[in-house]
């Protein structure tokens, strides 16, 4: 068992203006710092009453200038790795709107040797509007989003999840899962925002799930790697968004809420109950939150001035990301190695001592001679008066006290 706090890296969106309110520390050994600062004259003719320096802190800040594959040297490889080792994984990017998630997690791939037999399959979940739906589902481009099948969540009697309706697809090499990955990202419901241009209006979940066998061996390693692409939140009096915008955007800040939430309640030491179940994304993402799992968070966060707006006293959507990033490294997982006996071979071999069983049974029979039951000469014999079993004077004497 593996025990560790949730990893937080955070990830600066390039941008083509100069900016100084923010600076980066990444040293070492105490981690990285990422500061912000919000002078008093950016309120834009509002007075800011509010401090104006906020650092925090990080494992690893990535400045505007990093590579894609900086990035995933550093977030996503180990976590790959101990996903083909055998442990549960997940990689999730937090932010607003236009911070660059979605470049974040799908922007970049890598190739890795195989020195074991694996099997990948692969799903690609979308929730949007509290709604599952299958990203591969072959009928997305035929069918209108209300007439798919809805992916349904169902929970066993050990209260493990089950999705309902998420078809998986088998995946041979990379090629096929980087088109399985692409395809998906093809039927995301994207909009036109004030904030982006190409906002994404749905959580997606992205899930590779391998099963690992080392040659000659029995046993089995199963485990997923999780790819979630969040949907940014939105303030609705900063954006005036209205009609179906504004509908997506209460959907999105309510589950953002609920996933807030159980953050919060992961925290705790002394807490009777975790509501997973008040949100889709949050029953999905239970072993990643405080479960079975490897998890690592990267924060990503814009630095144009209307990021950093301070009217109406609301704190600038990067420091908000940033806080919640401080409140998820706090949640502590416990990941398992999944090992276990193939279950064909189990089979297999059940079958094989049963036959082998009933064989020998049959063979120790026909060897054993005939059994001919004999009969006892005492069972046989009728209780009379004059039996030698019997003694006559006991007779005698129930026979004169039944006359008397």
């Amino acid at each position: 068992m593996v025990k560790q706090t949730i990893q937080i890296y955070g990830r600066i969106k390039p941008t083509k203006k100069n900016t100084t309110v923010y600076s980066v520390d990444n040293e070492e050994q105490t981690g990285a710092f990422l500061e912000f600062l919000v002078p008093r004259d950016l309120a834009d003719g509002f007075v800011n009453n509010k401090r104006e320096c906020y650092r925090f802190r990080f494992l690893k800040v990535f400045d505007q200038a990093v590579e894609q594959e900086e990035v995933f040297e550093n977030i996503a490889k180990p976590v790959a790795d101990s996903v083909l080792a055998g442990y549960n994984g997940t990689i999730f990017a937090y932010g607003q709107t236009g911070s660059g998630k979605t470049f974040t997690i799908t922007g970049g791939a890598e190739h890795y040797r195989q020195q074991y037999g694996f099997t990948t399959h692969i799903s690609y979940l979308e929730i949007y509007n509290e709604m599952g739906y299958d990203l591969l589902d072959s009928r997305h481009e035929a069918s209108r989003l209300e007439d798919l099948p809805k992916v349904l969540i169902m929970e066993d009697p050990d209260q493990n999840i089950h999705l309902k309706n998420l078809s998986l697809q088998q995946s041979a090499n990379e090629e096929e899962a980087l088109n399985l990955l692409f395809l998906g990202d093809t039927n995301r419901m994207i909009a036109e925002t004030p904030m982006n241009q190409a906002s994404t209006r749905s959580h997606c979940i992205f899930t590779m799930h391998l099963c690992r066998r080392e040659p000659g061996s029995a046993t089995l390693r199963r485990s997923k790697l999780h790819l979630v692409d969040l949907a940014g939140s939105d303030r609705v009096s900063k954006t005036g968004l209205s009609g179906q915008l504004l509908t997506e955007a209460k959907y999105i800040n309510l589950s953002l809420h609920y996933l807030e939430q159980v953050i919060m309640l992961c925290q705790r030491r002394n807490r009777s109950h975790i509501p997973y179940r008040n949100s889709m994304l949050t029953s999905v993402l239970r072993d990643s939150l405080g479960g079975n799992c490897m998890t690592t968070m990267i924060a990503t966060m814009a630095v144009d001035r209307r990021n950093l707006d301070c009217k109406e006293g609301l704190h600038t959507e990067s420091i908000s990301t940033c806080r919640f990033a401080q409140r998820v490294a706090l949640i502590k997982n416990e990941a398992i190695l999944n090992e276990e006996l193939d279950p064909a071979l189990v089979r297999h071999t059940h079958t094989h001592t049963h036959t082998h069983t009933h064989t020998l049974t049959a063979l120790h029979q026909s060897l054993q001679p005939p059994f001919k039951p004999q009969k006892h000469a005492f069972m046989c014999q009728s209780l009379r008066p004059d039996s030698p079993h019997i003694s006559r004077p006991k007779i005698d004497q129930q026979m004169s006290c039944s006359e008397n």
